[in-house]
């Protein structure tokens, strides 16, 4: 081994070497299937069909005149969504934290750093594992499955099976042995809340094509978290006025100051999921078929997240 499993160093350059491989990784599994299938593909079809790939790599595309509106959209998910959300879940059902943290070491040396009593190891040590998740996580649950699977499926069945793998992702750790110790409620906590932020960033990636506003939310709210975990067992609440608090009071002030933008994007989103549920007219779906679509779509999410499992974990 050329690093230590218990090094300091061991977690960063796992997670950093698992986002590199996932960001190269993608784009060649699209140019290979690609390639395999083009016998199937018709004689005129569009660019994106042609090169999977270089659709794929246009989501990281950041340029001078769309930087401050990815920038904003990844502030808004993470103020708006994660932070109220990880506050309430820790807020209401504290027995999460500890099921967390032991979850994430019990066995596995990659998150010693939430164990790291020196806090400038843990810091940089959070900042490149975080980081690195919020990369690899996004680009494949969101870049590739849901992004990729609107191009086979209707948009919304790739949003409920991305949202789906990634929260199971998040429930195996139901297998961890520790879960023994504790409430079946608190990993299904843990998969609702992955499953409903999983169909939002979805939908997100999916209307504005642009993965970065993901990657940044998702990363800092890890960030984030990782310091509530890190302060256990301390308690969570006067915890959380130093750490919370403001942070709810930046949410309060951009929701108030981009609300309109906000309740837009509600009000779309509830249409696009109120759309799943529906009977497509475009393609004559009756009631029977649209159950049978539902079903397939858990299906396919259940089947990606058993490959994922032994191969491509969360």
């Amino acid at each position: 081994e050329l690093v230590d499993a218990n090094s300091v160093y061991y977690g960063p350059l796992y997670f950093l070497l698992k986002a590199i491989t996932y960001i190269v990784a993608i784009p060649i599994f699209l140019l290979l299937t690609n390639f395999i299938l083009e016998w199937q593909k018709r004689e005129v079809i569009l660019e994106e069909d042609i090169n999977p790939a270089k659709s794929h790599l246009k989501l990281y595309r950041l340029t001078s005149s769309n930087f401050k509106y990815q920038l904003l959209y990844g502030i808004l998910i993470l103020f708006i969504v994660f932070i109220p959300l990880d506050f309430i879940i820790y807020l209401l059902l504290p027995g999460t934290i500890d099921y967390t943290i032991e979850s994430l070491t019990n066995g596995n040396t990659l998150n010693n750093y939430l164990l790291e009593p020196d806090y400038l190891i843990f810091l940089l040590s959070v900042l490149v594992i975080q980081m690195s998740v919020g990369i690899y996580e996004e680009s494949l649950a969101r870049g590739f499955i849901a992004k990729r699977g609107s191009d086979f499926f209707q948009k919304n069945s790739a949003v409920i099976i991305s949202s789906l793998y990634f929260g199971l992702g998040h429930f195996a750790y139901f297998f961890n042995p520790i879960s023994a110790n504790y409430p079946l409620w608190y990993p299904l906590v843990w998969f609702t809340q992955t499953f409903l932020v999983g169909i939002i960033l979805a939908l997100f990636i999916l209307r504005k094509k642009w993965i970065f506003p993901l990657i940044f939310a998702h990363a800092f709210n890890n960030i984030i978290s990782a310091h509530v975990l890190w302060n256990h067992p301390n308690p969570f609440i006067p915890f959380s006025f130093y750490l919370y608090i403001p942070l709810l009071i930046i949410s309060i002030v951009l929701f108030i100051w981009q609300f309109s933008e906000i309740k837009s994007a509600v009000h779309i989103g509830l249409q696009e999921f109120r759309k799943y549920f529906k009977n497509n007219k475009k393609i004559e779906e009756s009631t029977s078929d649209k159950y049978i679509r539902i079903l397939i779509d858990i299906f396919i999410g259940l089947l990606i997240f058993v490959l994922g499992f032994f191969l491509i974990p969360i």
